[in-house]
Formats: C-alpha cells, sequence, structure tokens
C-alpha cells in the first residue's frame, strides 16, 4: 500500500494538544484504569490456568491399581485438562462484568470458540491413547456390554462431537439460533455431568476425603454458574424493562430501534458497546441477539440501535409496535475510544458496521470534542447507507470528514467506488497516519483485509481496534 510515510507531517503541531482532547487529569485517570484493568486480566488468566492445572495434579497424587503404564496415566492427564476446560467454559460464557472487563465479551467469546477444539482435542486423546496402546480396549466402545464407567465417557465424547459439529454446521443443518442455544446448553451440561459420573465410577481418582470435596466443590460451581445465567441474570433484567419508543427504516434492509428507560435511570455504557436484546419476551426466554449501540452513551434517557436485516428476529423488526416490552443485558465490549484514545480517529466501517461508530461520533459531539475524524463507510449502493442526514449534521459538530465507498454506485457518482482497498486508505489516510488511532467494523472479511492493509501500511498493531459480527 502505497501510503504516505509514517514521519510525514500534517498541518498539527506535535507538542500542541489535540483540539478538544481530553485534560491531563482526565487522561491520568484513563491510564490507572487501563492499569488497573490489565492487572485484572493478568489476575483472571492466572487463576484460570490453575483451575486447569489442577485436576492434573489431582490426576498425579492419585493412587491407581498397580501395572498401569506410563501412557494409561498421560491419556488421563489429558483427559482431565481437557474436563477442566469444558467445564470453565461456562465461566467464560457466564458474562461476568469483572471478568469480562479486561477482554471485552466479543473476545472472550471468541476465546471460547477456539479453545473448544482444544479441550476436544485433550479429551479424544484421552480414549484414544488407551485404545491404540491396547486395542482389547475397543470392547469399551459398545455401550451393551461396557461397564457404566465407559458408558458414561463414550456420551460425554459423542456429546462433544455433537456440540462441535452443531456449532460449526448450524446453518447446514438448518437449525434456528434459538435451537441452537438450546441444543447448545444441554449438550455442554451433558458433557461435564457425564464425564464427573465416568471419573466417579473409575473411582482412583476421587478417593480420600479431599479428593472428593473437590470434585463436589466442582459441581457445586458449575450448578451455581447455570443458575446464575438462567435465574439470577434474567430476575435482575426483569427489574429494569425497556419500552420501544420507535422504529424506523433507515436506508435499505436497515432499521434505527430507539428504546425508553421504564420506571429506571436508564444505562450507563461506553460509545461503541453493545448488548443482548430481547423484545417482546421475558428476560427468562433464550430469544435475544448481541447489537451495537449507535446512540450517544450521554443521552441517558433513550437507547438507540442500528439494525440490519440478517434473519428471523431481524426481518420482524418492522411489525414492532411501539410500547412493546424490551430487556438489555449489558454494556458490553471494549471497542470505544474512550479506552483507546488517540490525537485523531480513523473509522472503517462496513454496511450496519456504522452503529457502534456512530455511537462514538455522537458521543464526540455532545462532549464538544474536536479532535479529526475520517470515516470511511462502504455500503453495498447509496440506498443501503444509512444515517446520512445524521452524519452531515455530524460533519457541522466535529472535525469529520465522511468518505463513503460504494460497490454499485449510482449515475454521476464521483466519489469512491468499489470496496475500501489500499487505493482508497492510500487516497484518504492522514498523512501521519502512524498517530491514529483505527477502529474498524463490518463483516469479518473486510476487516481482515483492511488490517492486513493497514500493518502493510506500517500502522502499529496496538493502534487498530475491530468488532466483528461473528461473536455468536
Amino acid at each position: 500500500m502505497a501510503v504516505p510515510p509514517l514521519d510525514a507531517r500534517d498541518d498539527r503541531d506535535d507538542d500542541a494538544p489535540a483540539p478538544g482532547a481530553p485534560d491531563v487529569a482526565a487522561a491520568t485517570d484513563r491510564g490507572a484504569r487501563g492499569i488497573g484493568r490489565a492487572i485484572q486480566g493478568v489476575t483472571w488468566v492466572l487463576l484460570y490456568l490453575a483451575v486447569v492445572i489442577t485436576p492434573l495434579v489431582v490426576a498425579l497424587t492419585a493412587d491407581p491399581p498397580p501395572g498401569r503404564s506410563f501412557w494409561l496415566e498421560f491419556s488421563v492427564g489429558l483427559g482431565f485438562v481437557g474436563l477442566s476446560l469444558m467445564g470453565l467454559q461456562f465461566a467464560v460464557v457466564s458474562r461476568f462484568s469483572s471478568v469480562n472487563a479486561p477482554f471485552g465479551l466479543d473476545a472472550v467469546l471468541q476465546y471460547h470458540k477456539a479453545i473448544s477444539f482444544t479441550a476436544f482435542a485433550f479429551v479424544l486423546a484421552h480414549p484414544a491413547i488407551i485404545m491404540i496402546r491396547d486395542t482389547a480396549q475397543l470392547e469399551l466402545l459398545n455401550p451393551i456390554t461396557a461397564p457404566w464407567r465407559a458408558r458414561f465417557g463414550l456420551i460425554s465424547i459423542v456429546a462433544l462431537i455433537a456440540l462441535i459439529a452443531t456449532s460449526l454446521w448450524r446453518t447446514r443443518f438448518r437449525l434456528s439460533y434459538e435451537a441452537w442455544r438450546v441444543l447448545h446448553g444441554v449438550m455442554a451440561v451433558v458433557i461435564v455431568v457425564t464425564a464427573l459420573l465416568h471419573i466417579q465410577q473409575v473411582g482412583y481418582y476421587v478417593s480420600g476425603p479431599w479428593k472428593q470435596t473437590l470434585w463436589i466443590v466442582s459441581s457445586v460451581v458449575l450448578v451455581a454458574l447455570l443458575v446464575n445465567i438462567r435465574l439470577i441474570t434474567p430476575i435482575r433484567l426483569l427489574r429494569r424493562p425497556w419500552t420501544v419508543h420507535s422504529v424506523r427504516a433507515d436506508g435499505s434492509d436497515t432499521y434505527v430501534l430507539t428504546l425508553r428507560p421504564d420506571g429506571h435511570d436508564g444505562l450507563r455504557f461506553l460509545p461503541g458497546q453493545f448488548a443482548w436484546l430481547r423484545i417482546d419476551r421475558n428476560p427468562f426466554s433464550i430469544h435475544e441477539n448481541p447489537f451495537s449501540m449507535s446512540s450517544s452513551a450521554d443521552r441517558g434517557d433513550h437507547v438507540e440501535f442500528t439494525i440490519g436485516v440478517a434473519g428471523d428476529f431481524t426481518a420482524g423488526l418492522a411489525a414492532v409496535e411501539p410500547g412493546t416490552r424490551a430487556y438489555l443485558d449489558g454494556p458490553y465490549g471494549v471497542f470505544t475510544y474512550e479506552r483507546n484514545e488517540g490525537p485523531d480517529f480513523v473509522m472503517i466501517a462496513g454496511g450496519v458496521g456504522i452503529a457502534p461508530v456512530l455511537s462514538m461520533l455522537r458521543t464526540l459531539a455532545d462532549r464538544g470534542d474536536r479532535r479529526p475524524c475520517l470515516l470511511l463507510y462502504g455500503a453495498p449502493s447509496w440506498d443501503a447507507v444509512s444515517h446520512r442526514d445524521e452524519l452531515e449534521r455530524l460533519g457541522g459538530l466535529l472535525d469529520l470528514r465522511v468518505v463513503y465507498v460504494l460497490e454499485e454506485a449510482p449515475d454521476g457518482w464521483e466519489g469512491e467506488q468499489g470496496m475500501i482497498d489500499a487505493g482508497v486508505l492510500d487516497r484518504h489516510l492522514p498523512r501521519a497516519h502512524g498517530r491514529s488511532r483505527f477502529f474498524i467494523c463490518g463483516p469479518p472479511p473486510m476487516i481482515a483485509a483492511v488490517e492486513a492493509l493497514l500493518e502493510d501500511g506500517g500502522v502499529p498493531r496496538e493502534h487498530v481496534d475491530h468488532e466483528r459480527f461473528d461473536i455468536l
């Protein structure tokens, strides 16, 4: 990418504070909070590793019958690690604010996806090693003749295979998100419970008071996590209902949903964050979807979402009547300029990826922040561009330059056409773009392509933040 050199200078004085930039005290406070989040993140990582390793320590201190080989005990150790990783998945997806704060729920859920394959590999290695070393053990795969300890283990592995398969190929199996979510939760419980029963039936690794206590505590924690997800959180949401104020179309296949708090003070969030939304459902319902707020973080009287039509839930937005009850679980996410400050901002949005970007721009305007902002907004067509009037209004309040990039441009279009590629970045990035803070939101292929171009152009990776659409 033929971008200008990073040491090129624009007309701004490097030693002067950016227009509208927060004061030194505010910056110091944010720095202290950042250090606190880093310490918190390291603490959670160390605790996570300790929980993963603890069952392995239990296995090493067990007193199995004599004559058991190294490979047999090694396979048991792998199985324990895999079980620990599976059990911790309940904690990972429980949306605890203290856990998510250092990393962001979107990053935590991405980790949840990735570590599932690691857990599967450890769990599957346990019986695979046993049967490769002793083919007579293949008889344990027969659920009719096998002892119950083997049956429970087999059920756990089959459920794990089914969980991963339905997650990878949900659309191929024609499973709705809601049906998949129920199936996913049920199979996760089956996997962990039958694995614990398998261990209990083997017996060597739960003998002795302290080992029995460990497994009892582990089981209680698992139940507590499920209670928190399915009972405590919905009760908390039940006390903070919202009502639909309006639903309006804005651009082709895009709706703007506005909610108002019902009997409470609303939702405090950082610009760019998201929440899980339920409409016309009680908070115990599984029908919820994550959407980024597009309203200003400083407007407590309402919350606005910009939602693209992409499935059964979003397709029904047009029929939602004002006054309909709604519930919000949030806020979540770290895609916000408040955690990632810079002297100026480059925001790159694709489609409804404009939602969190619009929230940041509106908040900057409400706060009188005049730091330079460049918005590269990609869309299939001019009709698909949402919030055109709002972006024009914000252009009068901010030091904002908006560049529309259309895949299919109307007759007479003189702006950018095609995709947000190297040429577009070359023509529009600030000359001193190495100092800028980049925020990218849109379809995963767009994010990957733009991040690669920025890296090729010398933009430091730590200056680039993104929000993906595929956290489900």
